[in-house]
């Protein structure tokens, strides 16, 4: 069982400019929500990130509305929260497969997305995940979220020096400043 085993959790990382993330969440089951906010919440507080908070219809909507403020924002990074607990239906893997797809999607992208989205078969397997106090997936979303946007931080900056030369900066090929040597 996942839940008695033990974790490594990397410290959190720390910010020489202001962090802005945007908490997006699909709040179907919510107070499930709700405990996932304020897990994340509370970890975007103790990196000294502020945040804002939207809600979205459901879990499939999440990626759209992080597209959107990927696009049309200044946002640093974003935390995708939801819940999706398995029914009769395959509705499950539908909403469970394309959600974390488009999430992924988007991180290939260049955004710093934490996923947070719930895929369980029940209801206390739900509660688990998101209780701050237990397994705090919001939490842990939003740690990821911060881990990306440092990274992104530490590798932003002037590009060069690897890659193709452009056009008129050929490099000489084994001969002298005039050209390459005869034969």
């Amino acid at each position: 069982m996942a839940g008695s085993e033990t974790h490594y959790t990397l410290p959190l990382p720390s910010f020489d400019k202001p962090v802005k993330v945007l908490i997006v969440v699909a709040p179907y089951y919510k107070d499930i929500a709700d405990n996932m906010i304020a897990g994340a919440v509370a970890t975007l507080d103790a990196a000294g990130a502020g945040h804002e908070i939207i809600e979205v219809p459901g879990a499939l909507e999440v990626p759209t509305a992080i597209r959107i403020a990927f696009r049309q924002s200044n946002f640093d990074g974003f935390v995708a929260l939801g819940c999706v607990i398995r029914g009769e239906t395959t509705h499950y893997e539908t909403v469970c497969n394309d959600s974390s797809r488009a999430l992924q999607l988007l991180g290939l992208e260049g955004a710093c997305i934490g996923n947070g989205i719930l895929t369980v078969e029940n209801r206390p397997q739900a509660d688990v995940r998101a209780d701050p106090a237990d397994q705090n997936k919001g939490g842990g979303a939003a740690a990821a979220a911060l881990h990306l946007i440092a990274l992104t931080r530490r590798f932003a900056g002037p590009k060069g020096g690897v890659g193709f030369k452009p056009a008129g900066q050929e490099m000489l090929i084994a001969g002298d400043a005039k050209g390459p040597a005869s034969a």
